[in-house]
């Protein structure tokens, strides 16, 4: 059984825990403060490849949070690091995404094109057309290896959920008949970045999420203490049939907050 006094750092994941679309989930502001009176160290860390860093801080602090840049963690990066590692003299590289991932790519040497390419990059991308997945499908049936920021299917939004980066995967794959690598969560590489910058063990950490197959497995898989919160995607019968169990289940991150 989790002991709460155990946990030193919190790594929060953000779409269906912090917000929901445009709409904070709670007063951030008294969350967070509270967090802080713990002594809890935060890391946030999102699938969401989307936004910059600078732009998730900006957003951030209009809910009265101020964090610092290490403080944010993004599949975008997690998919820039990879190949990185795979090409550390950076080149050209086709992506589908938006501005978190160019900018990420951008900071490891990589290159914006769309022939003679190292490799397709994939992420959420709200100004899809289907050029863009003609041109991926013809790179990546070329030889151009296929990789993916993350695989959450949908996106929560106050109004429901809407397709997510998963689901233009569905569509590569299905033209394709190859599977992408998959450099966010559950892939444990941005846990580890979390970790690493929290300066803490996975025993010491609580990861707090509300997709069990992404947030959830994740942290698992590397050691983590876990809290799946229902304030997302995942339903009360949802979060009774996942296994392994999380540590916890919660209504949102105020009642983390107020344990």
């Amino acid at each position: 059984m989790l002991e709460i006094s155990q946990i030193k750092a919190l790594i929060l994941d953000m779409d269906g825990v912090i917000w929901r679309g445009p709409e904070q989930i709670g007063d951030l502001r008294s969350i967070f403060q509270r967090f802080e009176a713990r002594g809890w160290k935060v890391v946030l860390a999102t699938n969401n490849a989307t936004r910059t860093i600078d732009q998730y801080l900006e957003r951030l602090n209009t809910y009265g949070v101020c964090l610092q840049p290490w403080q944010v963690v993004n599949s975008a990066m997690a998919a820039a690091s990879f190949l990185k590692l795979k090409y550390p003299a950076g080149g050209q590289v086709y992506t589908i995404g938006e501005d978190g991932l160019s900018e990420a790519l951008a900071e490891q040497g990589f290159t914006m094109a769309d022939e003679n390419v190292l490799a397709v990059v994939v992420g959420m991308d709200r100004q899809l057309t289907y050029e863009k997945l003609r041109r991926a499908t013809l790179l990546i049936r070329g030889g151009a290896p296929f990789i993916a920021t993350n695989p959450d299917r949908t996106f929560p939004t106050p109004e429901g959920l809407i397709p997510g980066a998963g689901s233009i995967l569905a569509a590569l794959e299905a033209a394709c008949y190859i599977s992408p690598y998959v450099a966010g969560k559950p892939s444990p590489a941005m846990y580890s970045i979390a970790l690493d910058r929290l300066r803490m063990l996975p025993e010491q950490t609580l990861v707090v999420g509300d997709r069990p197959e992404t947030d959830i497995a994740g942290a698992q898989a590397i050691g983590c203490r876990t809290a799946l919160v229902l304030s997302g995607v995942t339903t009360p019968e949802g979060a009774a049939a996942c296994q392994p169990t999380p540590d916890l289940i919660l209504p949102d991150l105020d009642a983390l907050s107020r344990l």
